[in-house]
């Protein structure tokens, strides 16, 4: 059987305004609850505390509020990023310049996006003179760059992605990077350094839309550069005596032969010959290499063969 209570208040400071109505209480006082089989006991409230939350909550989420506002308000963060070819210059305008995309790492909210521009930088910058630490190497009159400003309203984790070159869209390369941009302090200068590693391939012989003879000699003829359009030649600055070019030629995908693919006698042109090449459809494959560098670059064509 329920004890039944008796209810009475008990006023614990002056401004407190405890009253009773039909038994019903209708200040913040403590009620003191009493029964003839139980010691008094005190009973606080719960509005009390929920009260003490609400301010606590209201204030606590006051202060961000605010100061997301005041960051709002300040100026754009610029950032400058070029995009350089593994061991050479950086990838400009003459090979089709290179799309870079920052987003922000925690949701992928696109910040920026746009084209490098400009040209491949100073050569003797870049490649002749020796780096000391605090040194222009890339950043030179003209020389291409990225530059973006971003709204930030706090520290970001930001993903930098660098899509190039444009100009050879069936063998784009992806690079990027991971950081932290925070607001009003900017990155421009040298700028944020992203590398590609690769070469340039193209096939230029033979041709899909070409039927070749039966049994005659095919030759493959392709052009290298690095990735900025940078050349390739033997004792130049992007030595070909330091790479391996090479043909493969294919019926199906049986492998019928490999050829060195030797300097043609201008800038960034090799060939070879594949010798009596019998009626069929072929694919010619071509690889250029330099392990050393981490450097490798490719390019395929097919084509036919008749009587």
């Amino acid at each position: 059987m329920a004890v039944p209570f008796e209810r009475r208040t008990t006023q614990r400071n002056a401004i407190s305004g405890a009253t009773h109505r039909d038994g019903v209480i209708f200040a913040p006082t403590d009620v003191v609850l009493t029964s003839s089989n139980a010691e008094s006991m005190t009973y606080r409230p719960p509005f009390r505390k929920a009260l003490q939350i609400v301010l606590f909550s209201a204030f606590s989420v006051s202060i961000p509020s605010a100061w997301v506002a005041a960051q709002s308000q300040t100026a754009p963060t610029r950032v400058t990023v070029r995009v350089v070819s593994h061991d050479a210059k950086i990838i400009g305008d003459g090979v089709g310049g290179v799309r870079v995309v920052i987003t922000r790492a925690a949701d992928g909210h696109i910040l920026a996006d746009g084209m490098q521009t400009g040209s491949t930088g100073d050569t003797n910058a870049i490649m002749v003179q020796p780096r000391e630490r605090g040194q222009k190497t890339f950043n030179t009159p003209g020389a291409a760059a990225f530059h973006a400003e971003l709204a930030l309203i706090e520290p970001t984790l930001v993903d930098i992605t660098a899509y190039g070159p444009l100009g050879d869209p069936g063998h784009l390369v992806q690079t990027g990077r991971r950081m932290l941009l925070v607001p009003g302090f900017h990155v421009e200068g040298e700028g944020i350094i992203l590398e590609m590693n690769g070469f340039t391939v193209r096939v230029l012989s033979p041709r899909a839309e070409k039927v070749e003879r039966a049994h005659s000699d095919i030759t493959v003829t392709t052009s290298v550069t690095m990735l900025c359009g940078c050349p390739t030649e033997p004792d130049g600055l992007w030595d070909n005596n330091r790479y391996t070019i090479m043909g493969k030629l294919y019926r199906d995908d049986e492998l019928l032969g490999e050829t060195t693919l030797a300097y043609a006698g201008q800038s960034n042109m090799y060939s070879g010959v594949f010798r009596g090449v019998a009626e069929g459809r072929y694919r010619v494959e071509v690889i250029a290499a330099d392990a050393e560098k981490g450097n490798f670059g490719y390019d395929h064509v097919r084509f036919s063969v008749s009587e």
